[in-house]
């Protein structure tokens, strides 16, 4: 499966962001061949407005099936389900800690935005 972890860093050994839209960068990676890339997501870490619209685009455009997060506001939320997308709120830890949580079925899809919007 592709997916996205929201991260502070540009390796598997980061620290997941506990921040959707504004995350240092997402980490795309394959959870069954074990490959990722990184991918700087600086435009939206000062944006005034509309960051989370941004990201989502951002995210959705990496063709991944889900989203692993610490937390997603309503606007993000609204764009990525609509994209079919899944999100996973609660990652913590590494990137590759967050990664064998899902693989392991420790964290459970969200069926909502679990923080406001312009939430930092």
């Amino acid at each position: 499966m592709k997916i996205v972890v929201t991260s502070q860093g540009p390796t598997l050994e980061s620290e997941v962001d506990p921040r959707f839209a504004r995350a240092r960068y997402f980490i795309v990676a394959d959870t069954e061949t074990g490959e990722f890339h990184a991918v700087d997501n600086e435009q939206n870490l000062n944006a005034a407005h509309g960051a989370g619209v941004q990201a989502a685009q951002l995210v959705a455009g990496q063709g991944v099936e889900a989203v692993l997060t610490g937390n997603c506001g309503p606007r993000a939320f609204q764009v990525l389900t609509a994209g079919g997308i899944k999100i996973f709120n609660g990652a913590e830890g590494t990137v590759a800690d967050a990664i064998e949580r899902l693989k392991s079925g420790e964290l459970t899809e969200t069926d909502g935005a679990n923080v406001g919007g312009h939430w930092m």
